[in-house]
């Protein structure tokens, strides 16, 4: 299957266009990049402006299971706890 080039010019590139079934099967296969298709120039990180650092004294045993979650998942330490406090702070604002 072909697909066409879109006739708007961003950054002097042409972006590609596909439908979403077609990027999906792109994604799936793994043989070319679905970044062709969007445009990059308005791409940004969520709330990058809007973090803090934060430092934290946790007992062993709470860093062990950090860890261990962390190493189950594939991610780092800081990933979990990201996840588990949004969690949390997303279940007491819905209750």
């Amino acid at each position: 299957m072909e697909f066409e080039y879109d006739s708007i010019r961003r950054r002097s590139d042409y972006m590609k266009t596909a439908k979403a079934a077609d990027l999906e099967r792109i994604f799936d296969e793994g043989k070319e990049s679905i970044t062709d298709y969007a445009d990059m120039s308005t791409v940004r990180k969520p709330n990058k402006d809007e973090q803090r650092a934060l430092s934290l004294q946790l007992p062993a045993w709470l860093i062990e299971t950090l860890d261990s979650e962390a190493a189950r998942m594939g991610v780092s330490r800081q990933a979990v706890i990201k996840v588990w406090l949004t969690e949390r702070a997303d279940s007491l604002a819905n209750a």
